[in-house]
């Protein structure tokens, strides 16, 4: 019998070349594995199941290499995911690990910084584009500070802004047809990233040019180490029909970014997550943004990536075993809307007057249980394979 949680092209899983690459390295250590070049990597991915692969530009292509030397590693990057029968599905641009972006990229105070910074992801487009990838993430790891004596978070704002404004104009010059995802962090680079969190990015969103053009790309990780629920973030991004994207790993609250093997430290939260994504029908890749710990060798990468797919199926197993559970439905329907007024989505003098002249017992209203103590137990219990 085929094992059921075998990753298979639906269901549009997917790492970056910085992932699986990763070589293990903190601030307190050296690399422990050796270079997985992107062409190994793509193998890689393709021996475990995964659809896609994604990059920034510097991890397929060094800042320094020439024209030529940047051609010949595309050609054979393409050759690679042809051979394996890997995409492409999004490209983003490393602002963050050069220290000429020590003190911010889009919003740095130095314009002949900013003006670089643009300069460099419009070439990270043109590779993105060459590549086929349709979504375009940007993550401001350095957009931030460590004193506000440096600057007036407002004019940060408005050059991100600027920056954000320019690139769009320049997808749609180029007619690549890109959806821009943009991606939140409390801090870490800096001591505080000016967009902390996918809430902030989405009231940003709608002082842009073309807002249609960009929504956002959360991270679990990244709202975890604020103490944050993650799903309700990705539920108001979804609403908003601005969920363009989203890494999938695993974070404990309050440590630095983690980028743990996804549901490894927070199973109940995974579950909800999966739980949302299949239940809204979520169509969009499904991105591993995590790496191996840094005990491992390239087998234990291998079981890292597996681990991540396989446990996102096993949950995506459990909220359908949950949905058709008949005692749980019943008590989601017990602790349901009660008695009905006339709707109230839509104002009107009829249902002013009749919510006006409603006689509400909130005594009644008080006193009734909900059973959400059971409800949950029941959900430990699904997830327990108890039930």
């Amino acid at each position: 019998m085929p094992d059921p949680f075998t990753p298979r092209p639906e269901h549009q899983f997917s790492f970056g070349l910085w992932t699986v690459g990763n070589r293990g390295r903190d601030p307190f250590g050296d690399a422990v594995r050796p270079v997985l070049s992107p062409t190994d990597a793509v193998a890689l991915l393709a021996e475990v199941g995964a659809r896609g692969v994604n990059l920034h530009d510097n991890d397929l292509v060094p800042i320094d290499a020439s024209p030529a030397q940047r051609d010949r590693i595309v050609q054979e990057f393409q050759g690679a995911c042809q051979r394996h029968g890997l995409v492409v599905p999004m490209a983003t641009v490393n602002l963050f690990y050069d220290p000429v972006f020590r003190d911010g990229a889009f919003t740095s105070n130095d314009a002949q910084v900013r003006a670089y910074a643009i300069q460099k992801t419009m070439r990270a487009m043109d590779l993105g584009a060459e590549l086929g990838a349709k979504i375009f993430v940007l993550w401001g790891g350095r957009e931030g500070t460590e004193t506000d004596a440096c600057r007036r978070p407002d004019e940060a704002v408005k050059r991100l802004r600027e920056a954000v404004n320019y690139l769009c104009e320049y997808s749609l010059d180029r007619k690549y047809g890109f959806r821009f995802a943009l991606e939140a962090k409390p801090n870490e680079p800096r001591g505080d990233i000016y967009m902390a969190t996918t809430g902030a990015y989405l009231g940003f969103i709608a002082t842009l040019d073309h807002p249609d053009l960009v929504g956002v790309n959360p991270e679990v990780a990244h709202e975890q180490m604020a103490g944050l629920n993650f799903v309700h973030a990705v539920a108001q991004a979804w609403e908003a029909g601005k969920l363009f994207h989203i890494d999938l790993n695993d974070q404990l609250p309050g440590r630095y970014d983690q980028d743990f093997r996804f549901g490894s430290a927070n199973p109940k939260a995974a579950f909800w997550l999966v739980k949302f994504l299949e239940d809204v029908k979520y169509d969009g890749p499904r991105h591993f943004d995590a790496h191996a710990y840094r005990t491992e060798d390239h087998d234990g990468v291998r079981a890292f990536a597996r681990g991540c797919m396989r446990t996102y199926l096993i949950l995506k197993q459990r909220a359908e075993q949950w949905n058709a559970d008949a005692e749980i439905q019943a008590l989601l329907q017990e602790a349901g809307p009660g008695a009905r007024l006339p709707p109230l989505t839509a104002y009107s003098r009829a249902t002013r007057d009749t919510l006006l002249s409603h006689d509400f017992d909130r005594a009644a209203l008080s006193s009734r249980g909900l059973a959400y103590e059971r409800l949950d137990q029941l959900t430990m219990e699904v997830l327990l394979g108890v039930r």
